[in-house]
C-alpha cells in the first residue's frame, strides 16, 4: 500500500526537492506539500479511508486535527467514520478549540494531522483534548517523515512512513551551499 501512497503524492505533484524551511523551524531537501492532495477528493478520500479503517474498531467519537490542513482530514476522517470532527486552533504557543467545539468528559478522540516532522502539533492537540476532559485514543497522519520514531503513547498510524532527513538551521548544508531557502507553508 505504501507504495500506492506515495505514487498519489507524487501524482499530484506534492513531493517537491529543494532547501525548504519547515513549520518546525527546521530545514529540510524535501518538502511533503498536503495540500497538491488535499485540492483532490478523490486522493483525499482514499488516503483518509486508510486511517479510517485502520481505527474503526477502535469506537472513536470525535476526530481531532489541528488547523489547517487537519481541518479537512479531521472531517473527512469523522464523516468516514459516523463521527464529529473538531479542530484546534493556533492561540499563543498552544493549540486551543475555539468556537464551541467541545468534548464530553472521557470522549475517545482520534487525532489525525498530515505530515508528521516533530511531531509539535500533534503534541499540542494531545493537550488540548486533555484540557477538555478527552480520552486521546490515537493518531493517523498523511506522511511520517520524521527521521526518528516519535513516542506519543497512543497508537499511530501513518499511510505512508518517508524517513526524511531534516537539518537545524545552524548546521544546515544546504544553506552553508548557499541554495536559497523556500518557506512553501503557511505555518
Amino acid at each position: 500500500m505504501s507504495t500506492e501512497v506515495e505514487a498519489i503524492f507524487r501524482q499530484a505533484g506534492a513531493v517537491l526537492s529543494g532547501h525548504f524551511l519547515l513549520t518546525s523551524g527546521l530545514h529540510s531537501p524535501v518538502y511533503w506539500e498536503k495540500f497538491r492532495i488535499l485540492q483532490f477528493p478523490g486522493a483525499t478520500t482514499k488516503l483518509c479511508g486508510l486511517i479510517a479503517d485502520h481505527f474503526r474498531a477502535q469506537n472513536v467519537q470525535v476526530v481531532a486535527g489541528p488547523t489547517t490542513g487537519g481541518i479537512i482530514l479531521a472531517f473527512e476522517v469523522a464523516r468516514q467514520l459516523g463521527v464529529r470532527s473538531i479542530y484546534a486552533e493556533k492561540e499563543g504557543p498552544e493549540r486551543v478549540f475555539r468556537r464551541g467545539l467541545t468534548l464530553n468528559a472521557g470522549g475517545r478522540v482520534l487525532i489525525v494531522d498530515d505530515i508528521l516532522t516533530t511531531g509539535g502539533s500533534i503534541h499540542q492537540v494531545i493537550s488540548a483534548v486533555k484540557k477538555l476532559g478527552g480520552h486521546n485514543i490515537g493518531i493517523g497522519v498523511l506522511v511520517d517523515r520524521s527521521e526518528q520514531p516519535i513516542d506519543f503513547g497512543l497508537p499511530l498510524f501513518s499511510c505512508l512512513r518517508s524517513e526524511t532527513v531534516t537539518y537545524s538551521p545552524t548546521t544546515c548544508p544546504l544553506c552553508a551551499a548557499g541554495l536559497p531557502l523556500v518557506r512553501p507553508g503557511g505555518g
